[in-house]
């Protein structure tokens, strides 16, 4: 027994920041589901766990579980729920961090998970159709939504290639997965699609941003950092090696873009050695 989970606790160590996601959330999974068989066969109670830590439409429940609007997004309802978001997250996470960073993937995942959980619960407190369901949110699919809607963003043009189907661009993937949101809202659990929405909205925001030149996981690190006070004497700064080492960063962007351009017109596969060399290292930066 030792030895099993000293090999679960090895792979968790070694693993990516996808995998790590994955592993936390399937152990919430069984855990979750062990207290409620506990909770039913000793005190035919509610799940604790769901109580405390589901994410609620009211405000006023809100206000007393603030964590909530994280830690929805480690709980599923159901084995199948679970599966196809972990197996969604696995293959286009593993995807993501070929472009972007490990934080960045924090980023769009926990960003992705809070705006969805905003939108679900203005949702329920503002559409007068809503108003009178009782309901609680569940689930990772926000979250995973902005994962992917980013990637997609990102890459539009990247070929996946699916077993009887054959290749499907990225942007269409992303596209067919906010349309079976939009078109499931009228036949039940509205509010988990505008949650999806949501997340998927903010994944798109984000990968924008991002384009534009901002370093969004150093802007979101920089929200929880105290402002320093600026120094009171001048240091001299030597304008002659700053140049050289802004260049340095403006040719590094640019074979990076160059190769993102590949990418989205011929395909991940047509890239050199040297090029998915250079890609996979500073996607590690």
């Amino acid at each position: 027994m030792n030895t099993f989970f000293q090999n679960i606790q090895s792979k968790y160590e070694y693993a990516n920041v996808v995998m790590k996601i994955i592993y936390i959330t399937v152990a919430v999974f069984i855990f979750t589901y062990l207290i409620n068989t506990l909770s039913f066969l000793f005190s035919n109670s509610e799940n604790f766990v769901i109580n405390w830590f589901a994410l609620s439409p009211y405000f006023n429940e809100f206000i007393t579980k603030p964590w909530s609007i994280i830690t929805y997004g480690f709980l599923h309802d159901g084995f199948f729920h679970i599966l196809f978001n972990l197996m969604i997250l696995y293959y286009f996470g593993n995807l993501f961090l070929d472009f972007f960073n490990k934080k960045q993937f924090l980023v769009y995942y926990f960003l992705g998970i809070i705006f969805g959980g905003i939108i679900y619960m203005l949702s329920y407190n503002y559409l007068p159709e809503l108003q009178s369901h009782k309901s609680i949110l569940v689930g990772a699919s926000a979250g995973v939504t902005a994962i992917l809607v980013g990637l997609a963003t990102r890459i539009p043009n990247y070929t996946m290639r699916f077993q009887f189907i054959g290749n499907v661009k990225l942007k269409i993937i992303a596209i067919i997965l906010i349309a079976f949101d939009v078109i499931q809202i009228p036949t039940g659990n509205a509010g988990g699609h505008l949650a999806h929405l949501g997340g998927a909205l903010i994944g798109f925001l984000l990968t924008n941003n991002f384009n534009e030149g901002i370093d969004i996981a150093d802007w979101f690190n920089n929200l929880f950092k105290p402002k320093q006070k600026k120094p009171l004497k001048t240091v001299y700064k030597n304008k002659r090696t700053n140049y050289k080492k802004s260049n340095q960063k403006d040719d590094h962007q640019r074979r990076i873009d160059t190769i993102l351009d590949k990418i989205s017109k011929s395909g991940y596969d047509t890239l050199s050695k040297e090029e998915k060399d250079f890609l996979f290292k500073a996607g590690k930066k």
